[in-house]
Protein backbone atom coordinates (compact mmCIF):
# COMPACT_ATOMS: atom_id res chain seq x y z
CA UNK A 1 0.00 0.00 0.00
CA UNK A 2 1.37 3.69 -0.80
CA UNK A 3 2.32 5.74 1.47
CA UNK A 4 0.26 8.99 2.15
CA UNK A 5 3.49 11.15 3.22
CA UNK A 6 4.69 11.75 -0.64
CA UNK A 7 1.50 13.42 -1.20
CA UNK A 8 1.10 15.52 1.84
CA UNK A 9 4.83 17.07 0.98
CA UNK A 10 3.48 17.32 -2.66
CA UNK A 11 0.60 19.59 -1.01
CA UNK A 12 2.96 21.45 1.45
CA UNK A 13 5.03 22.50 -1.56
CA UNK A 14 1.86 23.42 -3.69
CA UNK A 15 0.80 25.85 -0.59
CA UNK A 16 4.13 27.48 -0.78
CA UNK A 17 4.17 28.00 -4.42
CA UNK A 18 0.67 29.42 -4.05
CA UNK A 19 1.36 32.02 -1.18
CA UNK A 20 2.96 35.22 -2.40
CA UNK A 21 6.39 35.89 -0.93
CA UNK A 22 4.46 38.43 1.30
CA UNK A 23 2.22 35.98 2.47
CA UNK A 24 4.60 33.76 3.71
CA UNK A 25 6.46 36.28 5.43
CA UNK A 26 3.96 37.01 7.24
CA UNK A 27 2.86 33.89 8.44
CA UNK A 28 6.39 33.34 9.51
CA UNK A 29 6.35 36.50 11.27
CA UNK A 30 3.15 35.62 13.27
CA UNK A 31 4.73 31.92 14.06
CA UNK A 32 7.81 33.38 15.16
CA UNK A 33 5.58 35.97 16.92
CA UNK A 34 4.05 33.60 18.96
CA UNK A 35 6.19 30.49 19.16
CA UNK A 36 5.34 26.98 20.32
CA UNK A 37 3.36 28.01 23.80
CA UNK A 38 0.38 26.22 24.32
CA UNK A 39 -2.57 28.38 22.64
CA UNK A 40 -0.08 30.10 20.27
CA UNK A 41 -1.93 28.43 17.27
CA UNK A 42 -4.90 30.91 17.54
CA UNK A 43 -2.52 34.00 17.99
CA UNK A 44 -1.08 32.73 14.45
CA UNK A 45 -4.58 32.09 13.03
CA UNK A 46 -5.56 35.56 14.28
CA UNK A 47 -2.82 37.64 13.24
CA UNK A 48 -2.38 36.06 9.71
CA UNK A 49 -6.26 36.31 8.91
CA UNK A 50 -6.13 40.04 10.02
CA UNK A 51 -3.24 40.44 7.55
CA UNK A 52 -5.11 39.17 4.82
CA UNK A 53 -7.11 42.11 2.39
CA UNK A 54 -9.77 39.97 2.37
CA UNK A 55 -10.01 38.63 6.10
CA UNK A 56 -10.01 35.60 5.65
CA UNK A 57 -7.66 31.91 5.94
CA UNK A 58 -7.43 30.40 2.59
CA UNK A 59 -6.61 26.38 2.21
CA UNK A 60 -3.24 27.65 1.18
CA UNK A 61 -2.39 29.56 4.25
CA UNK A 62 -3.43 26.78 6.64
CA UNK A 63 -1.59 24.26 5.02
CA UNK A 64 1.65 26.64 5.16
CA UNK A 65 1.13 26.90 8.93
CA UNK A 66 0.70 23.33 9.37
CA UNK A 67 3.82 22.61 7.21
CA UNK A 68 5.76 25.86 8.78
CA UNK A 69 4.54 25.05 12.75
CA UNK A 70 5.09 21.20 11.94
CA UNK A 71 1.47 20.80 13.37
CA UNK A 72 -0.82 18.29 11.81
CA UNK A 73 -3.22 19.95 8.92
CA UNK A 74 -6.10 18.46 10.75
CA UNK A 75 -5.45 20.87 14.07
CA UNK A 76 -4.93 23.60 11.97
CA UNK A 77 -8.48 23.00 9.46
CA UNK A 78 -10.46 22.10 13.11
CA UNK A 79 -8.94 25.50 15.24
CA UNK A 80 -9.94 27.28 11.87
CA UNK A 81 -13.64 25.83 11.30
CA UNK A 82 -14.47 25.58 15.59
CA UNK A 83 -13.96 28.83 16.42
CA UNK A 84 -16.68 31.54 14.88
CA UNK A 85 -13.67 34.39 14.75
CA UNK A 86 -12.19 32.43 11.89
CA UNK A 87 -13.42 32.64 7.96
CA UNK A 88 -12.02 30.53 5.23
CA UNK A 89 -13.66 32.38 2.68
CA UNK A 90 -12.77 36.36 1.34
CA UNK A 91 -15.02 38.49 3.64
CA UNK A 92 -16.46 42.26 1.88
CA UNK A 93 -14.88 45.49 2.98
CA UNK A 94 -17.97 45.70 5.50
CA UNK A 95 -18.69 43.29 8.12
CA UNK A 96 -22.63 43.00 9.09
CA UNK A 97 -23.33 40.70 12.01
CA UNK A 98 -26.89 40.00 13.19
CA UNK A 99 -27.21 38.24 16.24
CA UNK A 100 -29.85 35.34 15.80
CA UNK A 101 -30.08 34.79 19.84
CA UNK A 102 -33.31 33.90 21.59
CA UNK A 103 -33.85 37.62 22.66
CA UNK A 104 -32.95 39.14 19.34
CA UNK A 105 -34.96 36.54 17.65
CA UNK A 106 -38.05 37.70 19.28
CA UNK A 107 -37.65 40.89 18.95
CA UNK A 108 -37.02 40.86 15.20
CA UNK A 109 -33.17 39.81 14.14
CA UNK A 110 -34.88 37.71 11.51
CA UNK A 111 -36.80 40.52 9.72
CA UNK A 112 -33.78 43.24 9.80
CA UNK A 113 -31.61 39.81 8.65
CA UNK A 114 -33.89 39.24 5.79
CA UNK A 115 -34.10 43.36 5.05
CA UNK A 116 -30.41 43.61 4.98
CA UNK A 117 -30.08 40.75 2.58
CA UNK A 118 -32.79 42.39 -0.16
CA UNK A 119 -31.28 46.17 0.43
CA UNK A 120 -27.74 44.39 -0.59
CA UNK A 121 -28.74 42.12 -3.58
CA UNK A 122 -27.87 38.86 -1.89
CA UNK A 123 -30.35 36.25 -3.29
CA UNK A 124 -32.95 34.76 -1.64
CA UNK A 125 -32.03 31.79 -3.01
CA UNK A 126 -28.44 31.93 -0.83
CA UNK A 127 -30.24 32.83 1.93
CA UNK A 128 -32.86 30.02 1.66
CA UNK A 129 -29.71 27.66 1.41
CA UNK A 130 -28.55 28.36 4.60
CA UNK A 131 -30.89 29.64 6.62
CA UNK A 132 -31.68 26.30 8.41
CA UNK A 133 -29.40 26.21 10.56
CA UNK A 134 -29.94 30.15 10.91
CA UNK A 135 -25.81 30.04 10.63
CA UNK A 136 -24.99 32.78 7.57
CA UNK A 137 -22.07 33.83 5.82
CA UNK A 138 -23.22 35.56 2.28
CA UNK A 139 -20.75 38.61 0.46
CA UNK A 140 -22.27 40.78 -1.99
CA UNK A 141 -20.38 39.95 -5.06
CA UNK A 142 -18.54 43.73 -5.31
CA UNK A 143 -17.10 42.75 -1.83
CA UNK A 144 -18.07 45.47 0.25
CA UNK A 145 -20.38 43.85 2.01
CA UNK A 146 -20.36 40.49 4.35
CA UNK A 147 -23.55 39.77 6.24
CA UNK A 148 -22.99 37.04 8.97
CA UNK A 149 -25.35 36.04 12.15
CA UNK A 150 -23.99 34.38 15.37
CA UNK A 151 -25.85 32.74 17.87
CA UNK A 152 -25.49 35.44 20.81
CA UNK A 153 -23.48 38.51 21.55
CA UNK A 154 -24.39 38.59 25.24
CA UNK A 155 -25.81 41.54 24.83
CA UNK A 156 -29.31 40.15 25.05
CA UNK A 157 -31.03 43.43 27.27
CA UNK A 158 -29.89 45.61 24.16
CA UNK A 159 -32.08 42.98 21.70
CA UNK A 160 -32.06 43.06 18.66
CA UNK A 161 -28.31 43.55 18.26
CA UNK A 162 -26.41 44.16 15.44
CA UNK A 163 -22.52 44.68 14.61
CA UNK A 164 -21.25 46.63 11.83
CA UNK A 165 -17.60 46.41 11.18
CA UNK A 166 -16.76 45.66 15.35
CA UNK A 167 -19.17 48.02 16.24
CA UNK A 168 -22.10 46.90 18.56
CA UNK A 169 -25.73 48.39 17.63
CA UNK A 170 -28.72 48.03 20.26
CA UNK A 171 -32.70 48.36 19.77
CA UNK A 172 -31.82 48.00 15.83
CA UNK A 173 -34.72 48.74 13.53
CA UNK A 174 -34.86 48.76 9.67
CA UNK A 175 -34.36 52.29 9.69
CA UNK A 176 -31.42 52.69 11.61
CA UNK A 177 -29.46 49.45 10.08
CA UNK A 178 -30.25 50.96 6.34
CA UNK A 179 -28.78 53.98 7.36
CA UNK A 180 -26.03 52.27 9.13
CA UNK A 181 -25.43 50.26 5.64
CA UNK A 182 -25.86 53.70 3.59
CA UNK A 183 -23.55 55.80 5.56
CA UNK A 184 -21.03 52.66 5.17
CA UNK A 185 -21.71 52.35 1.14
CA UNK A 186 -21.25 56.44 0.99
CA UNK A 187 -17.77 56.01 2.11
CA UNK A 188 -18.23 57.75 5.58
CA UNK A 189 -17.28 55.55 8.65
Amino acid sequence: MPSAAPEVAHNALEAHERLLPHERLLIDQAIAKHGTRPGALLGILEDVQAANVHKFLSMETLRYIADATGLPPARIYSAATFFALFNLEPQGEHVVCVCRGTACHTRGSRDLLEKLCLDLGLSDREHDENSEADKLALTTADRRFTVRTVACFGQCALAPVVEVDHHILSHVNERTLQREVKTLTQGRK
